[in-house]
């Protein structure tokens, strides 16, 4: 799969590494922007008051599948109820948000596990499929939190994230599993 993203930090850099580790082809933009007319699916990972500006920057996206990897950290455009609606209203095409409740510090750490830790997501229809396996392929399992509508949360669940992580946990992985899985 041709993979574009759209940010060169942790989450778009170490997601990038392991997708490529996992065969697929990646093209990483940064700052300058570039193009993603042939990339298969667009990863969105850059601060969230950067969206507009760096999406603007790149050409190609037009009906692209986009994962949005963003989180509210450097303000948001209150326009929109999540990030991810503000990347499905430049961008057009199907969008998933997901990677934005993990810590990207721990992404050489996943296959240390001994069950594949949880990544909850949430997607329209076009995206979901693709979105799940590239979850897989980082290491993770996908859990959904059902359709784009529910991107706010998970966006709000990186407050509780952080509130376990400095509550003395530090950085960690977590599962989500079905009664009796475990």
């Amino acid at each position: 799969m041709k993979i574009t993203v759209i940010g060169r930090g942790n989450v778009g850099g170490g997601l990038a590494d392991r997708w490529e580790k996992a065969g697929h082809t990646v093209d990483r933009l940064g700052r300058e922007g570039g193009d993603a007319a042939d990339a298969d699916v667009v990863l969105v990972a850059v601060p969230s008051a950067q969206i507009a500006d760096a999406l603007g920057k790149v050409n190609g996206l037009e009906g692209k599948v986009v994962i949005d990897a963003t989180n509210p950290f450097g303000g948001r455009n209150e326009e929109f109820e999540s990030l991810a609606l503000e990347v499905k209203s430049i961008v057009g095409g199907p969008v998933a948000k997901a990677f934005n409740a993990n810590f990207a510090n721990q992404y050489d750490n996943i296959d240390e596990q001994r069950v594949r830790p949880s990544q909850l997501y949430a997607a329209e229809d076009g995206a979901r499929e693709v979105t799940e396996q590239l979850i897989r392929d980082v290491g993770y399992e996908p859990v959904s939190a059902g359709g784009l509508e529910n991107a706010g949360l998970l966006e709000q669940h990186l407050v509780l994230v952080m509130a376990i992580s400095q509550g003395g946990l530090g950085p960690f992985f977590y599962r989500y599993a079905k009664a009796g899985e475990l």
